[in-house]
């Protein structure tokens, strides 16, 4: 029923920023303790969200969040770029999607983030976009509000009195990266994966054998296909040969 206990209480939560940061306030008391690199996989609900897409827009996805804290601001923004840039690989060298990097507007930036960057990726099939992934630079916006004081004792005062306050970033990536690998490469015909992440790369289907053809002749096209076979793994190719009799050639082909 709707209405009936579970047996295990659960947490619906969009992102993990007040469990995490309400943890850092405890950890950082001084600047020799920063920086703080969290990063974890999980789930995250957008519950307001009304229309939805297999893969690129969920109420639930899976996916990794990182959270960090400096003492200072330069090494903070210096991360954030650096993520971009592991999102941006991530796409270009394992899902063949060549990506746009940028900014974000102050209206489409994350609340409470000083700037967002991110990744696009353009859809020819719909003319529009979609985020691929983002990093933000929260600067000192988190650390200062009261109910986290991510604070330490301010190195440069010689009285120890000063504090000063964490600059923070945080960075996300999730499982619709396959959602748009699936709307770039894959077409009317069916799913296309990229080479890099495809589970099989190449299928080498044996062909030419007619039906009089002798054992002799079966032998050496098994052979060849298997000496195929031998040097395309020998390459760290993903490589699969079909060379089962229960479909014909091209039935394979339309299988693979």
């Amino acid at each position: 029923e709707n209405d009936a206990e579970i047996n295990e209480p659960v947490a619906l939560r969009p992102t993990s920023e007040t469990a995490i940061y309400s943890a850092y306030s405890g950890w950082v008391q001084s600047h020799r303790d920063l920086p703080i690199k969290v990063n974890q996989w999980c789930n995250m609900v957008r519950w307001e969200a009304k229309q939805t897409m297999p893969l690129i827009r969920m109420r639930e996805n899976l996916w990794q969040e990182g959270h960090t804290a400096f003492a200072e601001k330069a090494a903070a923004e210096e991360e954030v770029l650096q993520i971009l840039e592991l999102y941006a690989k991530i796409y270009e060298e394992m899902l063949a999607v060549p990506v746009v990097r940028g900014k974000k507007t102050r209206a489409e930036t994350f609340p409470g983030a000083d700037y967002t960057m991110t990744v696009e990726i353009y859809v020819g099939a719909t003319g529009r976009s979609i985020q691929g992934g983002t990093s933000h630079h929260l600067g000192q916006r988190f650390s200062r509000m009261r109910m986290f004081e991510i604070s330490f004792q301010d190195p440069k005062d010689s009285t120890g009195q000063a504090k000063e306050y964490a600059y923070q970033n945080s960075w996300g990536f999730s499982t619709r990266s396959l959602g748009a690998m699936v709307l770039v490469h894959g077409d009317d015909r069916g799913l296309v994966m990229a080479p890099g992440v495809a589970s099989q790369q190449v299928v080498i289907v044996p062909v030419g054998l007619k039906a009089s053809a002798t054992e002799l002749e079966k032998q050496r096209l098994s052979e060849a296909c298997q000496l195929l076979e031998k040097d395309l793994n020998a390459s760290g190719v993903r490589v699969k040969l079909d060379d089962s009799d229960r479909r014909s050639s091209g039935n394979k082909f339309n299988y693979w």
